[in-house]
């Protein structure tokens, strides 16, 4: 959505909500909460797997989004620098939690010299192009929260492997490594899930 369009009934841009908001204005903080509440809580649902704990994260990503919102100086996309709020808002519960975002001894496979070299960060077309939306969702949902969350900034939100890196304390090597392991398992969950279908048919 452009900063152009109007926000619910206010007959106000974002942009302009965006200042209002700075200048604490708090019906202009509603505006943009109810125009991005929705994407930042499928956000915190597809990087958590948790219902509750999405509700509760999307709560506390806009009460950040409260407290910094002065800092935003319009260099990025507001809907980017709330997602990476968001973002780090997860990633903080989830180290509370002591859930490993990502597995220390699943490190990257070493590669032949030789070998052709396959950029195991590249897009995945056979993933990408899965019909059922549903059951890719639900398969993203039982990966373990480490693959999970790397799969989703990566392949759903569009991170790329370097700010990844940055966002998780881990290399761009396990970046990609963790990727590549992800779309594997959820190859996998796809093809069994399809295989019962197929079962419960006949």
């Amino acid at each position: 959505m452009t900063t152009a369009k109007k926000i619910l009934s206010t007959g106000i841009t974002e942009a302009e909500a965006i200042e209002r908001a700075k200048n604490g204005d708090p019906e202009s903080f509603e505006a943009l909460y109810g125009l991005h509440k929705r994407r930042v809580y499928s956000l915190c649902l597809r990087m958590t797997g948790n219902t509750a704990e999405a509700e509760d994260l999307t709560q506390e990503a806009f009460l950040q989004l409260f407290r910094k919102i002065a800092t935003f100086r319009g260099e990025s996309a507001f809907s980017t620098w709330l997602h990476r709020l968001a973002v780090n808002v997860v990633l903080m519960h989830l180290r509370k939690k002591g859930l490993p975002e990502v597995s220390l001894e699943e490190s990257m496979e070493p590669q032949q010299e030789d070998g052709p070299k396959k950029d195991i960060g590249a897009r995945d077309n056979v993933l990408a192009g899965s019909i059922d939306r549903v059951n890719l969702g639900r398969a993203i949902e039982s990966l373990p929260p480490g693959y999970r969350i790397i799969f989703v900034l990566h392949d759903v939100e569009g991170y790329e492997h370097n700010e990844i890196a940055e966002m998780m304390g881990c290399s761009i090597g396990n970046s990609k490594s963790q990727l590549h392991k992800a779309r594997m398992k959820l190859r996998d969950l796809l093809r069994t899930n399809r295989a019962e279908k197929a079962a419960a048919r006949h």
